[in-house]
């Protein structure tokens, strides 16, 4: 078991991810992410999903042509974790990687 992330800790975190806040109504963090094309926001979830399954970590997303929307918490801590935050950081590089 991960433990969940202390309010200051949260923001602390989120200053290091530009895009990031916190998801309104809930421990969770969201972002927006926008590619050129649905095949680009696709190709992201696809990549994204691997780093996912081999941390054993899953994000709730929703995507809509080119948008991918993004909220992470740890069902298991009940809020943010550390796992949460190292998996914006890799969608954060990934996306990075497809010019976003």
């Amino acid at each position: 078991m991960v433990n969940r992330l202390s309010a200051d800790e949260r923001k602390a975190a989120l200053k290091e991810l530009p895009g990031w806040s916190e998801a309104k109504g809930r421990d969770a963090i969201a972002r927006v992410f926008t590619f050129k094309d649905f095949s680009e926001a696709f190709g992201f979830m696809a990549r994204v999903a691997l780093v996912a399954e081999k941390h054993d970590h899953h994000p709730e997303w929703r995507n809509v042509y080119k948008t991918v929307d993004v909220v992470l918490s740890t069902h298991d801590a009940d809020g943010v974790t550390q796992k949460d935050i190292d998996l914006a950081k890799a969608m954060d590089a990934i996306a990075k990687q497809l010019g976003v």
